[in-house]
């Protein structure tokens, strides 16, 4: 642990060179809300989950105003996800890159997690990355159906170990960033005792602040369903789940296997020709 952390110290020392709000709808929470996607290659139907009403909200907006007829699949990984939602893929050119477009703000996050995670067939919402969204809050309009894959018990504990280790480096690599002024004095000085000093007493700080919550654990359902339908684990607490496929995963399983170019495009444009609520 200390070596590795020891190295994003360095990284740090040598100066880092190297390394929007939309409407409400009223909804009862015993109702569940069915929206029908149809696509160019079948029809999907997805249920919105009420325990995230910030999201379901949105999409149904969004639904009722047509956002969604005419954009693209643009986005298909095979044993990932496919994605779609982005308002510029609407009559887009082959070959155009696509992913950057959105309807003028975001969504703030809502995990729901451990109840609701990334198992096979769940839509969850994509967003910017951590360094300019560090708040992970979702794109107001884009979204992606997990198809993933199937993890052995061990690859989940593994994962688990490396999620609690993220933690530690990433309030780590916070309280470094906090004290750079310092850090520079102490390179500049070559004084390599105090920088191993400082070093240490931030640590220390890190892991009595990962110590305040607990250690990221996988419960028996998300055991159950990674080791037997599949998904994708390492997206849980990161991206917002909001809903699932009840019908037509069989359609998003012919959408992941179509051929794509280097960006992850569908060669052959994979369109959602309307969206309806049930």
């Amino acid at each position: 642990m200390k070596k590795s952390l020891f190295l994003l110290f360095i990284l740090l020392t040598c100066g880092l060179t190297a390394c929007k709000q939309g409407g409400k709808t009223n909804q009862n929470m015993d109702q569940e809300t069915l929206v029908k996607v149809e696509t160019s290659m079948g029809d999907i139907v997805v249920k919105l989950y009420n325990e995230t009403p910030l999201h379901r909200d949105n999409f149904i907006k969004l639904v009722k105003q047509g956002t969604y007829e005419g954009t693209l699949f643009h986005r298909v990984i095979n044993n990932f996800m496919i994605q779609a939602g982005d308002p510029d893929s609407k009559g887009a050119p082959k070959g155009k890159m696509l992913g950057s477009g959105d309807v003028g703000y975001t969504v703030p996050a809502e995990f729901v997690f451990p109840k609701l995670f990334h198992k096979r067939g769940v839509l969850a919402a994509a967003r910017e990355g951590d360094d300019t969204n560090p708040q992970r809050a979702s794109s107001g309009c884009q979204f992606y159906i997990v198809t993933g894959r199937v993890f052995s018990d061990s690859t989940l504990l593994s994962m688990e170990q490396q999620r609690n280790q993220a933690r530690l480096n990433r309030a780590f690599d916070t309280l470094a960033r906090q004290h750079m002024k310092e850090i520079y004095k102490l390179r500049k000085a070559n004084d390599q005792d105090k920088l191993m000093d400082l070093q240490d007493s931030l640590l220390a700080q890190a892991e009595a602040i990962v110590a305040k919550e607990p250690e990221f654990r996988y419960e028996a359902q998300h055991v159950q369903a990674y080791t037997t339908i599949g998904g994708t684990p390492h997206l849980d607490g990161e991206y917002t789940v909001f809903g699932e496929v009840v019908e037509g995963m069989d359609v998003v399983d012919r959408i992941q296997k179509v051929k794509t170019d280097r960006s992850d495009r569908p060669e052959e444009d994979v369109v959602i020709k309307k969206m309806t609520l049930l």
